[in-house]
């Protein structure tokens, strides 16, 4: 299809000089998992080891991550979308310098915004000047259109996962969704609120035994996060386990967690700032995405 805005993603590649970004969806079969606190402790683990680090916020109709950092915005990505702001507007300061793309909630969808909106995302993203290596969004749980139109987008896919029926079931349909219907072949899986280490071998062995049998996808065992009432305790006080309580076992969890995700290989051709990203979450190749 003849794309009516050739000039915005193209664009890109004359703003700034190569500097791959690394892009990684962290997502879940179903809402419960601590998909989020994965994704917030995640990305101030790395901004602690030295990254520039930006975290979207990419559940556009129940976004939270603000209200999981006590983070109180003014902006929002729908403002950009309706070229009320910059993207640089709604940024938001979080803990070690993570800079936080707050959403909003009850907002449609990023598969439902119209030809215009998505040249308008390209051009907001274009024109961010601050540089970044890792971008981490965090999604909505489930197979809605977003969820599938930012794992394409990212480099990885991070399901997040627990030990119940109803979690290892929803995260097998959407594994299945995103290699049957979107081509994707890669996946990490991160068991959280693991009791022990049976338990964790338990989650992703199940997951794997029936992914690879019956679909054309790989999955890796990212790690883990333990059951941890500092976690808990975390949550309830609006902030970063890994900078509440850093000598709690989710906090070293989280840690060993981010250094893995640092020493992920990016894809081969990785172009610069987050061209990368940007150009892949609007265009959508059908068929998916090479892993």
């Amino acid at each position: 299809m003849h794309d009516p805005y050739p000039n915005q993603a193209s664009g890109l590649r004359l703003l700034k000089p190569a500097q791959p970004v690394r892009v990684l969806a962290v997502t879940s079969g179903k809402g419960g998992v601590g998909k989020t606190s994965v994704s917030v402790n995640l990305a101030v683990a790395m901004a602690m080891a030295g990254k520039k680090v930006m975290l979207l916020d990419g559940d556009l109709g129940l976004a939270n991550i603000d209200v999981m950092l006590g983070l109180q915005p003014s902006r929002n990505l729908a403002h950009v979308l309706e070229g009320k702001c910059s993207l640089e507007d709604t940024l938001l300061e979080g803990p070690a310098g993570v800079m936080v793309v707050p959403a909003s909630s009850g907002k449609q969808h990023m598969a439902e915004l119209s030809q215009v909106q998505h040249a308008g995302l390209v051009q907001a993203f274009s024109e961010l000047s601050r540089p970044l290596d890792t971008l981490i969004v965090d999604t909505a749980a489930g197979i809605a259109g977003s969820v599938i139109t930012f794992s394409q987008a990212s480099q990885q896919v991070i399901v997040v996962v627990t030990n119940d029926p109803a979690s290892l079931t929803d995260a097998y349909a959407l594994i299945k969704v995103l290699n049957r219907d979107h081509g994707i072949r890669r996946i990490q899986v991160l068991a959280n609120m693991a009791t022990n280490a049976t338990e964790v071998r338990e989650i992703y062995e199940n997951l794997r035994r029936v992914a690879e049998k019956f679909l054309d996808v790989t999955l890796s065992f990212m790690g883990s996060v333990p059951e941890d009432e500092w976690l808990k305790r975390a949550v309830r006080h609006q902030r970063a386990v890994v900078e509440a309580y850093p000598n709690s076992a989710a906090a070293k969890a989280f840690h060993q967690l981010a250094a893995k995700a640092d020493r992920w290989s990016l894809p081969q051709g990785a172009r610069g700032n987050l061209e990368f990203f940007v150009e892949r979450l609007v265009h959508r190749p059908a068929a998916g995405i090479p892993a």
